[in-house]
């Protein structure tokens, strides 16, 4: 059984973005599989909903906190390492996405977009090292897995700017991480997902010309 091969009972496991489409599933994924699990999201009644679902399914606890701001990913690294000192698994979930016509594509568009998509995935997996290599071990290191897309490496078919370019940044920053962590017995991979059901593609979900 997978449950056997990929074992995760007992280990410390933070989903961002956790409260909604491939960050709950995964969160619940790692839940039903006897993980504690932390989720975290910027908005505090998605993170109480989420951790009432999935209380039901074992051991979750949310804390809000917008990894886009570096001092809240501080906040949040914080709480998690005091509450348990150490993190086998980080998801590097949290993302955004805009769309927008090329000619009016805004500059904010970037910023925010970036500052989430990329910055917040480099600051808080650089503030939860010391949780990372307190649980790193021979043969069973801890995991960094950041979420990032099939945009990262093709073109979509709709006019989407900073999200493509972000998730390529992504791809190449955890080749970096992986090169640079893995003499602290920390591995560092991306998933690369294509369309999945939830709200972020919503627009396209339901449009028949995509």
């Amino acid at each position: 059984m997978t449950t056997d091969l990929f074992a995760v009972a007992g280990k410390v496991v933070v989903v961002t973005g956790g409260t909604a489409g491939i960050g709950l599933m995964l969160a619940r994924g790692f839940v039903e599989a006897g993980a504690r699990v932390y989720i975290s999201s910027r908005k505090p009644d998605a993170c109480l909903d989420a951790e009432k679902a999935l209380s039901a399914h074992g051991w979750c606890r949310a804390i809000p906190g917008d990894v886009a701001d570096p001092e809240s990913a501080r906040q949040l690294a914080a709480a998690i390492t005091a509450a348990e000192g150490a993190v086998h698994v980080l998801v590097n979930n949290a993302g955004t996405t805009w769309g927008g016509p090329l000619e009016d594509y805004p500059d904010t568009a970037f910023d925010k977009v970036f500052a989430l998509n990329v910055r917040g995935v480099f600051r808080l997996t650089v503030e939860l090292l010391p949780a990372l290599r307190a649980a790193a071990r021979d043969g069973d290191p801890a995991r960094v897995i950041n979420i990032g897309s099939v945009e990262g490496s093709q073109v979509p078919s709709w006019e989407n700017y900073a999200y493509p370019a972000s998730k390529a940044a992504l791809h190449m920053l955890t080749r970096q991480f992986a090169a640079r962590l893995a003499s602290d017995r920390i591995t560092v991979n991306t998933l690369a997902p294509g369309p999945f059901p939830s709200r972020m593609i919503a627009f396209a979900r339901d449009a028949p010309e995509y």
